[in-house]
């Protein structure tokens, strides 16, 4: 299969066929390449012959050239995997050719497809995520858009949470999505809040994220688990919704503080769950706030006609596997439970080392440089 970088004109539709599309998803995105291509990622946007798009990004080796490839959540997936590494071996090859080292993927296919197996064969090995989780937790909304009769499908103890918030002093803030002719709008449905989306929404959601961030930060302190910058949050963020492509949510007290808040993507036929934190000074007076965001992204992609409330993953890092009992990210799993949300095994993340030599070698040239740059 041939492959070869996009034209002008397939560049300037390209998110239409990577995060528009059923199985779309942004970090395909030309927002995700301009975000990466700032911290030294050069995007390569290529086509394959069957006028797939995949986003690959190449990061540099110093002192012994070449680079290190990781294509973001893609290929995308395609209902025959076999189709799906067709085009990463045919994009594999196409950097090969240009002194690339090693390619990395981790597109979404679910692992019960074969696709791991197909992956070996094809000289790719499993490697650890790039992205916090392997696989991920899904709440199917193809029952009907009927908000009532999938909040009874909730656990009894988070539908009283969300009817308590909804009862409370809580205003909810809601920052995008951008209206698209193709889907009705979260923003235009009737009863609704009106949505703030364009430039004003884009220093709205500055400010609500800026804050949002210091409940993130103290979580992931807590925690012990690792978080971008407050710039790079706030640069990834900033991007993803001036194209479309995330919401934000969150709960003020009547006094004007932020409670809770939460990104969510909104890419191919589903929400995604992205950042949420809330304050724990309020979590006493509103324990309900982030099971109510939660809630109303649910409705927002019902109203869009989504197939799916993407939930994110919580599975135990090095593990990669379900958590148990009294391990720290179980609470998470039973949250995410409490939706209704089933449990979805996914491939993983795999590489295809292509130069064993310049691979070793870049590998320990990229960590000097690590070194020297925290030094200096």
């Amino acid at each position: 299969m041939d492959v070869r970088e996009a034209k002008p004109a397939e560049l300037a539709d390209w998110d239409a066929h990577v995060v528009d599309v059923p199985t779309g998803n942004v970090h395909q995105s030309r927002a995700w390449a301009a975000y990466r291509g700032g911290s030294g990622w050069q995007p390569h946007f290529l086509v394959t012959a069957d006028s797939a798009r995949v986003l690959a990004l190449a990061r540099a080796w110093p002192l012994i050239g070449g680079n290190g490839v990781y294509v973001s959540r893609g290929p995308l997936p395609d209902a025959d995997v076999r189709l799906t590494l067709a085009r990463l071996e045919a994009v594999t090859g196409w950097l090969a050719a240009r002194g690339s080292a090693v390619v990395a993927s981790d597109a979404e296919v679910p692992a019960g497809t074969g696709y791991p197996d197909l992956l070996a064969a094809a000289g790719f090995h499993r490697i650890d995520e790039l992205q916090p989780s392997r696989h991920r937790l899904a709440l199917d909304l193809t029952g009907g858009p009927d908000p009532a009769a999938l909040l009874a499908g909730f656990s009894a103890t988070t539908r009283n949470m969300i009817r308590a918030a909804e009862r409370s002093d809580l205003r909810i803030v809601r920052i995008g999505p951008a209206p698209r002719p193709e889907a009705g709008s979260w923003a235009t449905e009737p009863g609704q809040p009106r949505a703030t989306s364009g430039p004003a929404g884009l220093d709205l959601l500055q400010t609500e994220l800026d804050v949002l961030y210091g409940s993130m930060r103290a979580t992931a302190e807590r925690r012990g688990f690792g978080l971008a910058s407050r710039a790079r949050f706030l640069d990834w963020s900033r991007r993803a919704f001036a194209d479309g492509h995330l919401v934000y949510l969150g709960a003020h007290e009547p006094g004007g503080e932020l409670v809770a808040g939460a990104t969510f993507y909104r890419h191919g036929r589903r929400w995604t769950y992205s950042h949420a934190a809330d304050d724990a000074r309020f979590r006493k007076a509103y324990p309900g706030a982030v099971r109510l965001l939660v809630w109303e992204a649910i409705k927002g992609a019902l109203a869009e006609g989504r197939d799916e409330m993407d939930l994110g993953g919580v599975d135990v890092p090095g593990a990669r596997r379900r958590p148990e009992p009294g391990e720290p990210a179980h609470g998470m799993l039973a949250f995410k439970e409490s939706f209704g949300a089933r449990w979805i095994e996914l491939s993983g993340a795999h590489e295809r080392i292509l130069s064993p030599v310049r691979y070793g070698l870049g590998r320990l040239t990229a960590k000097a440089a690590a070194v020297v740059g925290r030094a200096g």
